[in-house]
């Protein structure tokens, strides 16, 4: 790339920062804005950035003003009226999307890509995993926090990259990889598309995009055009028979499976996943299937690698697990990821009382699917629902929590504002407790950790008094 700095505006979300880290890994000045100072955005200020959290043009470095040296990029989230993209946008800057910035880079690579309404992060993570122990390596820009690398941005000197292909604002068109998986086309994002008809269009283009000869791996039994001719197509699923699943699967004690997978030809026996829950099966099989296509590993090392793999903060993201009391944390914003996750804390914990903490995730999408939420919800047995986190949007006249919260069928259902809920976690008794959302309910988990291990305490302090 033929500048010395680039500008990012929104600088401190999962997928800008990692691109953030990589201009900065090249050797380029890095600077931008965004509208909190997040955990993230200040590990890019201690990591070298120049980062500033007011929509104020004087602010934007000096050399971030030449418009000859100077890459911008921004995010979709960003608001029209931004008063310093419009001045990027007056003033003839080299101006790009994130999903842009992203199709750049990985034109120069060969790609693996991760697509689907769910399991995105985890399959590309697990898979930058695998790629890393059992086969060449690879580079990766992921969107979560991986804990066995404590980063969203893989670095080596492999021509292999992993990226997630994101669906919102139809950002995956900008890829052209060698390898792909589609995880789910369930609805989503219908304030982009309309109709989920026309998202599955989305889909079905990607797809298409894959490279002459490449791979494409798609979850059995998904609504999606595939291509005719020209790449290799396989199936998998969580344990019904096709190119790659998982059988003898056994839930021990601590929570975690055992399970066999199966590939074409083979069978890797004995696996066991380094993180719980029985969704991460089905993404262990979809990231070991493109994973072996590629030509990665040998058997033990596949399993090795599954094994070490240590997960991504905030997916199935367990902080206390004791007989007493689990507390796990979960990026679950839509209504068939609440499925899955409440079903695989059913699973793992079965018998004992499961308590959801969900904040919803945008007024279109509480609007597009109160339902679908409400009956994910009524899973659990007992809910406590906080206000929408509106992100991008303004608020929907009439819609709020309430159309979901009036919806749920559960035992036990409370109503609340977030600063009411560490009152909430205060007062009452847990057993099995979810924190789920996608908006800010992660500020939530380092104080809901350190009450509930204060209860813990508590509790162990009474029964050694008793004894």
């Amino acid at each position: 790339m033929n500048k010395n700095a680039v500008y990012l505006i929104g600088i401190g979300g999962i997928g800008m920062s990692a691109l953030a880290r990589y201009y900065r890994h090249c050797g380029l000045f890095v600077a931008g804005y965004d509208k909190t100072k997040s955990t993230l955005a200040q590990e890019l200020e201690n990591e070298g950035m120049f980062i500033h959290y007011a929509d104020d043009v004087s602010l934007i470095p000096e050399i971030c003003k030449n418009a000859e040296n100077t890459l911008v990029v921004y995010t979709p989230a960003v608001p029209k009226e931004h008063s310093e993209l419009n001045y990027f946008l007056s003033n003839g800057f080299n101006i790009v999307k994130r999903s842009e910035a992203l199709g750049l880079i990985a034109g120069n690579k060969h790609t693996f890509a991760v697509a689907g309404t769910h399991g995105k992060t985890t399959v590309s993570t697990l898979l930058a995993h695998i790629l890393t122990v059992a086969g060449n390596g690879c580079n990766a820009f992921l969107g979560g926090i991986s804990k066995n690398y404590n980063s969203n941005l893989l670095l080596s000197n492999s021509e292999n990259l992993v990226v997630e292909a994101d669906e919102f604002d139809r950002s995956f068109l900008q890829l052209f990889p060698n390898a792909a998986v589609v995880t789910a086309t369930d609805a989503d994002h219908l304030d982009i598309y309309g109709n989920v008809e026309e998202m599955r269009k989305a889909f079905a283009k990607f797809v298409s995009q894959i490279k002459p000869k490449g791979t494409l791996i798609v979850k059995k039994g998904i609504e999606i055009e595939l291509p005719k001719t020209g790449i290799n197509i396989y199936t998998y699923s969580y344990d019904e028979p096709c190119d790659f699943y998982a059988s003898n699967i056994k839930l021990h004690d601590d929570g975690y499976y055992g399970f066999d997978i199966h590939l074409p030809n083979l069978i890797i026996s004995d696996c066991k996943l380094g993180v719980p829950g029985r969704i991460n099966i089905e993404n262990a099989v979809a990231a070991t299937a493109l994973a072996w296509t590629s030509g990665a590993g040998m058997q033990y090392k596949l399993r090795d690698a599954l094994a070490s793999f240590a997960g991504v903060k905030r997916r199935m993201d367990v902080q206390i697990n004791t007989p007493k009391l689990t507390y796990i944390d979960d990026y679950a914003h839509h209504p068939e990821e609440l499925r899955a996750t409440i079903m695989s804390i059913k699973n793992m914990f079965a018998g004992r009382k499961i308590t959801a903490i969900f904040q919803p995730h945008l007024y279109t999408r509480t609007r597009d699917f109160a339902e679908g939420f409400a009956k994910s919800l009524s899973l659990a047995d007992e809910l406590i629902l906080l206000d929408i986190y509106p992100a991008r949007e303004l608020p929907i006249s009439g819609i709020t929590s309430k159309i979901i919260f009036d919806g749920v069928q559960c035992g036990e259902k409370i109503l609340c504002e977030k600063n009411e809920l560490l009152n909430i976690v205060e007062k009452k008794q847990f057993d099995v407790v979810i924190t789920l959302g996608a908006g800010d309910i992660d500020l939530f988990v380092e104080p809901i950790t350190e009450i509930l291990n204060k209860k813990l305490n508590s509790q162990y302090q009474n029964i050694n008094r008793n004894e």
